[in-house]
């Protein structure tokens, strides 16, 4: 049996990395700041659309994951 890996609680305000299950851009990743926490373990974020401005969604906790460790990190 296969045991459950806990699932990260980001807080609000940390910019954290989405990764999708559909197709397209969600499955390679956005980079998005957490703004609330909605209903049913999911998360409201903010990300740049297409043309630049900010889009507001929601998405479920189980597809953030933390940034990785970057060249400039302290």
């Amino acid at each position: 049996m296969a045991r459950k890996t806990k699932t990260w609680t980001p807080p609000i305000g940390v910019i954290a990395n989405y990764v999708g299950k559909s197709g397209g851009a969600s499955r390679r990743g956005y980079t998005v700041r957490v703004k609330a926490e909605a209903r049913g373990g999911r998360f409201v974020v903010e990300a740049l659309g297409r043309n630049g401005k900010p889009v507001l969604f929601t998405i479920k906790r189980e597809n953030l994951a933390p940034l990785q460790p970057s060249l400039f990190d302290e």
